[in-house]
């Protein structure tokens, strides 16, 4: 990974997007026996719809680990020291999720040089799933 350089980067820097293939069926399944989380309306249609869903919806936590991703693939994960994010509308199967963030502001402390940015991912309708914030660490 390239050293992010602190004087390189100014607010209204985009970070590089990370678009993801479609969700699936077994992706979700996948994750339930990853996370543990095997909460029905997660992996069997049927249960979802009776829950009054139209199917089933992906893992909260999956979506947040997509934006997890891309925040990683720019900045290392030491470096990240702050991430947290709002749920704004439910994930399905075939939806294509687009993870993007910009630096909102830069500073200086005692303990560094840092970068807050507003992440959030949106489906290829431009439908918000996740809205957030992360801080990262710059050398």
């Amino acid at each position: 990974m390239e050293k992010l350089d602190y004087n390189n980067i100014e607010a209204g820097f985009e970070l590089p997007s990370l678009t993801k293939e479609p969700i699936t069926q077994v992706q979700l399944i996948r994750y339930a026996g990853a996370s543990g989380d095997f909460n029905p309306i997660h992996t069997v249609p049927e249960f979802a719809k009776q829950a009054g869903l139209d199917g089933c919806i992906a893992h909260g936590m999956l979506i947040m680990g997509i934006l997890g991703q891309m925040i990683t693939n720019f900045a290392d994960i030491k470096a990240v020291k702050k991430y947290g994010v709002s749920f704004k509308s439910m994930t399905k199967p075939g939806d294509v999720l687009t993870a993007k963030g910009i630096v909102k502001k830069k500073y200086e402390n005692d303990e560094g040089r840092f970068i807050d940015c507003k992440v959030y991912i949106e489906d290829e309708k431009n439908d918000v799933k996740v809205d957030g914030k992360v801080t990262i660490q710059l050398d």
